[in-house]
């Protein structure tokens, strides 16, 4: 396959060197761009699908919904329209079918080039993430990430945004084992081993992405996989490269009690993309079950996932933004609203209006 370039699909490049550090009194729109993810229709051999199933309350339930027609995909861009944002993520929840689809269709590849250019949107990424070494469907999700590969050759777009991925405890593991804490023996040698596969298996699907012409491969830091917090990601990196990189979403590290402008600061020119979305805490849930707290999302909990200013003020959103533009971030910000307390239009729509005037500012 050769890059196609797709007009209206593809993020245009940014050349080196462009950004403008803090405090020269560059307007930061010139530097980080809004946006949005969006879940990519399903498919059959005979095309898009055209229902959808029935809403989820639960936000993780609505990401991966097995079903999501073309109708819907585009009621969603409708809405990035709406709000101005620029740039999409096109994420598929698990799910390769959509993009299979397109992969063997030239005329719904242009179509797709059709329906965002009259919304003036762009493709700022592709999204495959999963469990790539999951024990049971690590190889389903291995696929993904190889049609997502093919798909991005296809349409010009060179950002793929996906997850380390974290393997089982051995032979006939049934799920995966995230061995995060380094004690006792068994687990700190169950976690080299884990790592050791999550090398062997990137080196082979980063060269695979070179090669299709995806230039950065940003793995969100994400509890539940190898690479999560700064020195994981390091870790990786140091071993495969600066096609790897990071995306950076606040509100899986915040109820790490990490600092996500800290992270920023830290990582500089590896942060690849970045997810916008909130993190807030019940301080009484708290104090008793702590930041580990395994209860469902949609009831009481030490914290959960909010729309953006529902957990931090904008100060503390201010100060994450200067954070990129100083470290000369010049990519796109996409909302992911998966606050469990309000829908997703009224979220995204809350969320738009309390970072647009953010990403306007003069930092």
């Amino acid at each position: 396959m050769t890059r196609s370039g797709i007009t209206g699909l593809a993020r245009q490049k940014v050349p080196a060197g462009v950004a403008t550090p803090a405090g020269t009194g560059q307007d930061v729109s010139t530097q980080v761009s809004l946006g949005l993810v969006v879940r990519l229709f399903t498919a059959t051999n005979a095309g898009p699908s055209t229902s959808d199933e029935e809403p989820a309350t639960n936000p993780r339930e609505r990401l991966v919904a097995k079903v999501h027609s073309l109708e819907s995909f585009e009621r969603k861009l409708d809405l990035a329209q709406e709000l101005n944002l620029t740039e999409i993520e096109v994420t598929q929840a698990g799910d390769s079918s959509g993009a299979d689809y397109l992969l063997r269709e030239p005329t719904a590849r242009r179509r797709l080039a059709s329906i965002l250019e009259s919304r003036g949107l762009r493709i700022a990424a592709l999204n495959c993430s999963g469990m790539p070494l999951h024990p049971v469907y690590g190889e389903r999700h291995r696929q993904l990430i190889r049609h997502t590969i093919l798909l991005a050759d296809e349409l010009g777009v060179d950002t793929l945004v996906s997850m380390s991925g974290v393997g089982g405890d051995g032979n006939g593991a049934s799920t995966i084992n995230w061995a995060f804490f380094p004690w006792p023996p068994s687990s700190v040698a169950l976690a080299t081993r884990q790592w050791e596969d999550a090398v062997a298996l990137w080196s082979r699907l980063t060269e695979e992405a070179a090669t299709h012409g995806v230039q950065r491969v940003a793995l969100e830091l994400h509890p539940m996989h190898l690479v999560y917090n700064v020195p994981t990601f390091e870790r990786l990196r140091d071993r495969l490269g600066s096609i790897i990189g990071a995306t950076v979403d606040p509100s899986h590290l915040v109820w790490q009690q990490m600092d996500p402008a800290s992270v920023v600061e830290k990582l500089g020119a590896a942060v690849y993309h970045v997810h916008l979305k909130d993190t807030a805490f019940d301080f009484d849930e708290l104090a008793t079950a702590g930041v580990l707290d395994d209860r469902p999302f949609d009831g009481p909990r030490a914290w959960v996932q909010r729309t953006i200013g529902r957990g931090h003020d904008s100060e503390w959103w201010r100060r994450f933004l200067r954070s990129l533009v100083r470290q000369g971030y010049s990519g796109p910000t996409v909302i992911e609203n998966e606050d469990p307390h309000q829908t997703y239009e009224d979220g995204v729509r809350e969320a738009a209006a309390f970072l647009s005037p953010l990403i306007q500012e003069r930092l």
